[in-house]
């Protein structure tokens, strides 16, 4: 996770993938990602916890860049960078 300085919690679009689990958050996610802009920040709510695994994995392979995630009560929020 690289919480940049720059970056202050805005975002160019949301996807809410709550309810869904592995691998679906994370392929919806991808999908939302093939309609930006590089350079684009995509918001994921997720409530699957094996979301925290995938986005790391998924933000380090694919060359994107996981701005920040958090978890509250059960609910699991990233912030990713479009390459």
């Amino acid at each position: 996770m690289n919480d940049t300085p720059e970056w202050r919690g805005a975002y160019d679009t949301e996807l809410d993938a709550s309810g869904l689990n592995c691998p679906l958050p994370l392929l919806k996610a991808k999908l939302e990602l093939n309609k930006l802009a590089s350079g684009a920040v995509l918001k994921v709510i997720a409530t699957d916890a094996g979301s925290q695994r995938d986005f790391r994995a998924f933000a380090s392979l694919a060359g994107h860049s996981l701005l920040h995630e958090e978890v509250d009560d059960g609910v699991y929020r990233y912030w990713l960078r479009k390459a």
